[in-house]
Protein backbone atom coordinates (compact mmCIF):
# COMPACT_ATOMS: atom_id res chain seq x y z
CA UNK A 1 0.00 0.00 0.00
CA UNK A 2 1.26 3.43 -1.17
CA UNK A 3 0.88 5.84 1.75
CA UNK A 4 0.42 9.44 0.10
CA UNK A 5 0.88 12.20 2.37
CA UNK A 6 2.54 13.13 5.87
CA UNK A 7 1.75 14.00 9.17
CA UNK A 8 0.96 17.24 9.85
CA UNK A 9 -0.62 17.78 6.43
CA UNK A 10 -2.00 14.24 6.67
CA UNK A 11 -4.29 13.85 10.00
CA UNK A 12 -6.81 10.85 9.34
CA UNK A 13 -8.35 11.82 12.95
CA UNK A 14 -10.02 14.58 10.58
CA UNK A 15 -12.33 12.02 9.08
CA UNK A 16 -13.10 10.90 12.98
CA UNK A 17 -14.00 13.75 14.79
CA UNK A 18 -17.78 13.25 14.14
CA UNK A 19 -20.61 10.83 14.24
CA UNK A 20 -21.88 12.25 10.88
CA UNK A 21 -18.06 12.09 9.09
CA UNK A 22 -17.71 8.56 10.68
CA UNK A 23 -20.87 7.27 9.28
CA UNK A 24 -19.77 9.55 5.73
CA UNK A 25 -16.47 7.51 5.46
CA UNK A 26 -17.71 4.04 7.29
CA UNK A 27 -16.19 1.17 5.20
CA UNK A 28 -18.74 -1.66 6.17
CA UNK A 29 -22.06 -1.72 7.41
CA UNK A 30 -24.60 -4.19 8.78
CA UNK A 31 -28.12 -4.20 8.09
CA UNK A 32 -31.25 -6.98 8.67
CA UNK A 33 -30.15 -7.85 5.11
CA UNK A 34 -27.13 -9.71 6.38
CA UNK A 35 -28.79 -11.83 8.92
CA UNK A 36 -29.67 -15.50 9.12
CA UNK A 37 -31.83 -16.44 11.94
CA UNK A 38 -31.23 -20.38 13.15
CA UNK A 39 -33.82 -21.49 15.17
CA UNK A 40 -34.74 -24.99 17.46
CA UNK A 41 -37.32 -27.21 17.34
CA UNK A 42 -39.16 -29.33 19.87
CA UNK A 43 -41.70 -31.79 20.19
CA UNK A 44 -44.60 -31.14 21.55
CA UNK A 45 -47.35 -28.63 21.93
CA UNK A 46 -47.29 -24.82 23.72
CA UNK A 47 -43.73 -24.85 24.13
CA UNK A 48 -40.82 -22.07 24.31
CA UNK A 49 -37.89 -23.86 26.26
CA UNK A 50 -35.05 -22.24 27.48
CA UNK A 51 -31.65 -23.45 26.34
CA UNK A 52 -29.19 -23.83 29.17
CA UNK A 53 -25.99 -23.59 27.59
CA UNK A 54 -27.57 -20.84 25.43
CA UNK A 55 -28.44 -17.51 27.56
CA UNK A 56 -31.66 -16.24 25.48
CA UNK A 57 -31.74 -18.65 22.84
CA UNK A 58 -34.86 -21.28 22.85
CA UNK A 59 -36.30 -24.28 21.70
CA UNK A 60 -39.53 -23.96 20.11
CA UNK A 61 -42.97 -26.56 19.46
CA UNK A 62 -44.26 -25.96 15.98
CA UNK A 63 -47.15 -24.10 17.16
CA UNK A 64 -44.98 -21.53 18.80
CA UNK A 65 -42.86 -20.54 15.98
CA UNK A 66 -44.95 -17.59 14.91
CA UNK A 67 -43.61 -16.34 18.29
CA UNK A 68 -40.37 -15.56 16.55
CA UNK A 69 -41.16 -15.65 12.80
CA UNK A 70 -44.02 -12.85 13.41
CA UNK A 71 -40.80 -10.34 14.85
CA UNK A 72 -38.13 -12.34 11.84
CA UNK A 73 -40.56 -11.35 9.17
CA UNK A 74 -41.67 -7.50 10.66
CA UNK A 75 -37.47 -6.44 10.81
CA UNK A 76 -37.45 -7.98 7.55
CA UNK A 77 -34.73 -10.82 8.15
CA UNK A 78 -33.87 -12.97 5.00
CA UNK A 79 -33.70 -16.26 6.10
CA UNK A 80 -34.30 -18.71 9.19
CA UNK A 81 -32.08 -21.91 9.73
CA UNK A 82 -33.91 -25.07 11.53
CA UNK A 83 -32.21 -27.20 13.69
CA UNK A 84 -34.67 -29.96 15.35
CA UNK A 85 -34.10 -31.35 18.87
CA UNK A 86 -34.93 -35.26 18.20
CA UNK A 87 -36.67 -36.95 21.08
CA UNK A 88 -34.46 -39.75 22.07
CA UNK A 89 -37.19 -42.87 20.95
CA UNK A 90 -36.97 -41.67 17.66
CA UNK A 91 -32.90 -42.19 17.06
CA UNK A 92 -31.35 -45.20 15.76
CA UNK A 93 -28.15 -45.90 14.04
CA UNK A 94 -29.44 -45.00 10.44
CA UNK A 95 -30.60 -41.65 11.33
CA UNK A 96 -33.98 -42.91 9.89
CA UNK A 97 -36.36 -40.09 11.58
CA UNK A 98 -34.60 -37.58 8.98
CA UNK A 99 -36.60 -38.89 6.45
CA UNK A 100 -40.04 -38.96 7.91
CA UNK A 101 -42.40 -36.37 6.39
CA UNK A 102 -43.55 -35.74 9.72
CA UNK A 103 -40.69 -34.77 11.41
CA UNK A 104 -40.02 -31.27 13.46
CA UNK A 105 -38.37 -29.98 10.41
CA UNK A 106 -41.03 -31.26 8.07
CA UNK A 107 -44.01 -29.83 9.80
CA UNK A 108 -42.04 -26.29 10.65
CA UNK A 109 -41.52 -25.89 6.55
CA UNK A 110 -45.47 -26.85 6.03
CA UNK A 111 -46.38 -24.07 8.55
CA UNK A 112 -44.16 -21.46 7.66
CA UNK A 113 -45.27 -21.97 4.13
CA UNK A 114 -48.70 -21.61 4.87
CA UNK A 115 -48.25 -18.85 6.99
CA UNK A 116 -45.57 -17.01 5.91
CA UNK A 117 -45.67 -17.78 2.13
CA UNK A 118 -42.18 -16.25 0.47
CA UNK A 119 -41.99 -13.45 2.97
CA UNK A 120 -38.97 -15.14 4.91
CA UNK A 121 -36.70 -18.16 3.22
CA UNK A 122 -36.20 -21.48 4.79
CA UNK A 123 -32.91 -23.16 5.08
CA UNK A 124 -32.53 -26.50 6.35
CA UNK A 125 -29.64 -28.81 7.85
CA UNK A 126 -28.33 -31.62 5.95
CA UNK A 127 -26.85 -34.15 8.02
CA UNK A 128 -27.79 -36.93 10.68
CA UNK A 129 -26.36 -35.61 13.60
CA UNK A 130 -29.49 -34.95 15.51
CA UNK A 131 -31.51 -38.21 14.48
CA UNK A 132 -28.59 -40.93 14.92
CA UNK A 133 -28.25 -42.19 18.21
CA UNK A 134 -24.08 -42.32 17.88
CA UNK A 135 -24.80 -38.13 17.15
CA UNK A 136 -22.70 -38.42 13.73
CA UNK A 137 -23.28 -36.73 10.58
CA UNK A 138 -23.00 -39.96 8.89
CA UNK A 139 -23.75 -43.55 9.12
CA UNK A 140 -21.15 -45.34 11.71
CA UNK A 141 -19.49 -48.66 11.29
CA UNK A 142 -16.82 -50.15 13.14
CA UNK A 143 -15.55 -46.94 14.46
CA UNK A 144 -16.03 -45.48 10.66
CA UNK A 145 -17.95 -42.87 8.95
CA UNK A 146 -18.82 -44.30 5.55
CA UNK A 147 -18.74 -41.56 3.46
CA UNK A 148 -20.66 -43.19 0.17
CA UNK A 149 -23.05 -44.75 2.24
CA UNK A 150 -24.05 -41.33 3.93
CA UNK A 151 -24.72 -39.75 0.68
CA UNK A 152 -27.12 -41.68 -0.15
CA UNK A 153 -29.36 -41.47 2.80
CA UNK A 154 -28.54 -37.37 2.43
CA UNK A 155 -29.81 -36.97 -0.85
CA UNK A 156 -32.93 -38.48 -0.10
CA UNK A 157 -33.08 -35.91 3.33
CA UNK A 158 -32.41 -33.20 1.13
CA UNK A 159 -35.14 -34.08 -1.65
CA UNK A 160 -37.50 -34.70 1.20
CA UNK A 161 -36.86 -31.09 2.57
CA UNK A 162 -37.49 -29.75 -1.05
CA UNK A 163 -41.01 -31.73 -1.42
CA UNK A 164 -42.07 -29.89 1.95
CA UNK A 165 -41.54 -26.53 0.49
CA UNK A 166 -37.57 -25.83 1.87
CA UNK A 167 -35.64 -23.24 -0.01
CA UNK A 168 -32.49 -23.47 0.78
CA UNK A 169 -30.61 -26.61 1.30
CA UNK A 170 -27.34 -26.74 3.31
CA UNK A 171 -25.43 -29.35 3.76
CA UNK A 172 -23.52 -29.65 7.09
CA UNK A 173 -22.17 -33.38 6.78
CA UNK A 174 -18.96 -32.73 5.22
CA UNK A 175 -19.02 -35.77 3.53
CA UNK A 176 -17.37 -35.77 -0.25
CA UNK A 177 -19.02 -35.83 -3.42
CA UNK A 178 -22.36 -34.76 -1.10
CA UNK A 179 -23.15 -31.79 -2.91
CA UNK A 180 -23.11 -33.17 -6.60
CA UNK A 181 -25.36 -36.10 -5.34
CA UNK A 182 -28.29 -33.95 -3.98
CA UNK A 183 -28.02 -31.09 -7.08
CA UNK A 184 -28.24 -34.46 -9.30
CA UNK A 185 -31.26 -35.90 -6.83
CA UNK A 186 -32.99 -32.36 -6.74
CA UNK A 187 -32.70 -31.89 -10.53
CA UNK A 188 -33.93 -35.10 -11.42
CA UNK A 189 -37.49 -34.37 -8.92
CA UNK A 190 -37.36 -30.87 -10.77
CA UNK A 191 -36.31 -28.75 -7.97
CA UNK A 192 -34.13 -26.88 -9.80
CA UNK A 193 -34.96 -23.72 -8.58
CA UNK A 194 -33.97 -25.01 -4.57
CA UNK A 195 -30.54 -23.46 -3.99
CA UNK A 196 -27.76 -25.78 -2.16
CA UNK A 197 -25.73 -23.61 0.50
CA UNK A 198 -22.68 -25.67 1.10
CA UNK A 199 -20.74 -25.83 4.40
CA UNK A 200 -17.92 -26.06 2.50
CA UNK A 201 -15.38 -25.11 4.91
CA UNK A 202 -16.58 -26.58 8.54
CA UNK A 203 -13.76 -27.34 11.22
CA UNK A 204 -14.03 -29.90 13.76
CA UNK A 205 -13.62 -27.19 16.25
CA UNK A 206 -14.70 -26.49 20.17
CA UNK A 207 -17.23 -24.02 19.72
CA UNK A 208 -19.93 -26.49 18.81
CA UNK A 209 -20.53 -27.85 22.36
CA UNK A 210 -23.66 -25.13 23.01
CA UNK A 211 -25.51 -25.98 19.62
CA UNK A 212 -24.62 -30.08 20.55
CA UNK A 213 -26.57 -29.70 23.26
CA UNK A 214 -29.34 -27.47 22.05
CA UNK A 215 -29.72 -30.44 19.53
CA UNK A 216 -29.46 -33.63 22.16
CA UNK A 217 -26.32 -34.94 20.44
CA UNK A 218 -23.94 -34.02 22.84
CA UNK A 219 -24.06 -37.02 25.12
CA UNK A 220 -24.59 -39.43 22.13
CA UNK A 221 -21.79 -38.70 20.48
CA UNK A 222 -19.28 -41.27 20.23
CA UNK A 223 -15.89 -40.50 19.63
CA UNK A 224 -15.14 -36.60 17.64
CA UNK A 225 -15.80 -35.61 14.17
CA UNK A 226 -12.25 -35.18 12.63
CA UNK A 227 -12.11 -37.55 10.42
CA UNK A 228 -14.55 -35.86 8.30
CA UNK A 229 -14.58 -31.99 9.60
CA UNK A 230 -11.57 -29.90 8.77
CA UNK A 231 -7.81 -29.74 10.72
CA UNK A 232 -8.28 -26.42 12.65
CA UNK A 233 -4.36 -26.01 11.49
CA UNK A 234 -5.51 -25.67 7.80
CA UNK A 235 -6.46 -22.72 5.38
CA UNK A 236 -5.63 -23.46 2.13
CA UNK A 237 -7.67 -27.13 2.48
CA UNK A 238 -10.29 -24.63 2.46
CA UNK A 239 -9.88 -23.58 -0.90
CA UNK A 240 -9.76 -27.15 -1.73
CA UNK A 241 -13.16 -27.57 -0.39
CA UNK A 242 -14.79 -24.40 -1.44
CA UNK A 243 -13.61 -24.97 -5.22
CA UNK A 244 -15.12 -28.55 -5.32
CA UNK A 245 -18.24 -28.10 -4.12
CA UNK A 246 -18.63 -25.08 -6.48
CA UNK A 247 -17.89 -27.20 -9.18
CA UNK A 248 -20.86 -29.92 -7.77
CA UNK A 249 -23.38 -27.30 -7.87
CA UNK A 250 -23.50 -25.29 -4.74
CA UNK A 251 -24.57 -21.91 -5.19
CA UNK A 252 -23.54 -20.50 -1.75
CA UNK A 253 -20.66 -21.56 0.29
CA UNK A 254 -20.00 -21.71 4.37
CA UNK A 255 -17.18 -21.15 6.48
CA UNK A 256 -18.02 -22.24 10.36
CA UNK A 257 -16.83 -21.60 13.01
CA UNK A 258 -16.77 -17.53 12.42
CA UNK A 259 -14.70 -15.42 14.63
CA UNK A 260 -11.34 -17.66 14.52
CA UNK A 261 -12.05 -18.07 10.79
CA UNK A 262 -11.82 -14.62 9.79
CA UNK A 263 -8.85 -14.89 7.43
CA UNK A 264 -10.69 -18.08 5.85
CA UNK A 265 -13.61 -16.03 5.19
CA UNK A 266 -11.02 -13.37 3.51
CA UNK A 267 -9.44 -16.20 1.59
CA UNK A 268 -12.65 -17.71 0.02
CA UNK A 269 -13.43 -14.65 -1.22
CA UNK A 270 -10.53 -13.69 -2.37
CA UNK A 271 -10.48 -16.64 -5.08
CA UNK A 272 -14.15 -17.45 -5.54
CA UNK A 273 -16.68 -14.56 -6.32
CA UNK A 274 -19.93 -16.65 -5.06
CA UNK A 275 -21.50 -15.85 -1.74
CA UNK A 276 -20.03 -16.52 1.23
CA UNK A 277 -22.36 -16.72 4.15
CA UNK A 278 -20.26 -17.08 8.19
CA UNK A 279 -22.36 -18.63 10.51
CA UNK A 280 -21.08 -17.25 14.44
CA UNK A 281 -21.40 -20.75 15.73
CA UNK A 282 -23.04 -21.42 19.79
CA UNK A 283 -19.60 -21.43 21.37
CA UNK A 284 -18.73 -17.71 19.99
CA UNK A 285 -22.17 -16.33 21.38
CA UNK A 286 -22.59 -18.09 24.42
CA UNK A 287 -18.70 -16.57 25.34
CA UNK A 288 -20.25 -13.02 24.19
CA UNK A 289 -23.47 -13.35 26.34
CA UNK A 290 -21.78 -14.69 29.20
CA UNK A 291 -19.10 -11.52 28.61
CA UNK A 292 -22.50 -9.17 28.64
CA UNK A 293 -24.12 -10.94 31.63
CA UNK A 294 -21.12 -10.74 33.75
CA UNK A 295 -20.35 -6.85 32.68
CA UNK A 296 -16.81 -8.28 31.58
CA UNK A 297 -18.21 -6.24 27.84
CA UNK A 298 -20.88 -4.58 26.54
CA UNK A 299 -23.33 -5.06 24.34
CA UNK A 300 -21.50 -3.26 21.55
CA UNK A 301 -18.78 -5.86 21.43
CA UNK A 302 -22.05 -8.24 19.24
CA UNK A 303 -22.30 -5.08 16.46
CA UNK A 304 -18.02 -5.10 16.40
CA UNK A 305 -18.22 -9.13 15.96
CA UNK A 306 -20.47 -8.99 13.12
CA UNK A 307 -19.01 -6.46 11.19
CA UNK A 308 -15.95 -8.06 11.79
CA UNK A 309 -17.42 -10.53 9.22
CA UNK A 310 -18.55 -8.19 6.87
CA UNK A 311 -15.06 -6.80 7.00
CA UNK A 312 -13.56 -9.85 6.26
CA UNK A 313 -15.96 -10.33 3.37
CA UNK A 314 -18.74 -12.33 4.08
CA UNK A 315 -21.95 -11.49 2.32
CA UNK A 316 -24.15 -12.76 5.21
CA UNK A 317 -23.92 -14.04 9.00
CA UNK A 318 -26.14 -16.56 10.76
CA UNK A 319 -26.08 -15.72 14.05
CA UNK A 320 -28.39 -16.58 17.29
CA UNK A 321 -28.09 -12.57 17.97
CA UNK A 322 -30.34 -12.34 14.51
CA UNK A 323 -33.49 -11.40 16.14
CA UNK A 324 -32.13 -8.84 18.85
CA UNK A 325 -29.80 -7.05 15.91
CA UNK A 326 -32.67 -6.41 13.80
CA UNK A 327 -34.97 -5.63 16.17
CA UNK A 328 -32.08 -2.75 17.42
CA UNK A 329 -31.43 -2.14 13.49
CA UNK A 330 -35.13 -1.59 12.79
CA UNK A 331 -34.99 0.78 15.83
CA UNK A 332 -32.35 2.92 14.54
Amino acid sequence: MIITGKYPNLRLRRNRKSDWIRRLVQENTLSCNDLILPLFLIDGKNKKESIKSMAGVYRYTVDKLPLILDKAVKHKIPMIALFPYTNKKFKNSLGSEALNENNLVCRSIRLIKKKYKDKIGIMCDVALDPYTDHGHDGLLQNKEILNDESIEILAKQALLQAEMGCDVIAPSDMMDGRILKIRKTLDKNNFKKVQILSYAAKYASSFYGPFRDAVGSKKALKGDKKTYQMDYSNNEEALREVALDIKEGADMVMVKPGMPYLDVIRIVKNNFKIPVIAYQVSGEYSLIMNGINKGLINKEAIYETLISFKRAGANAIVTYFADKVAEKLSSN
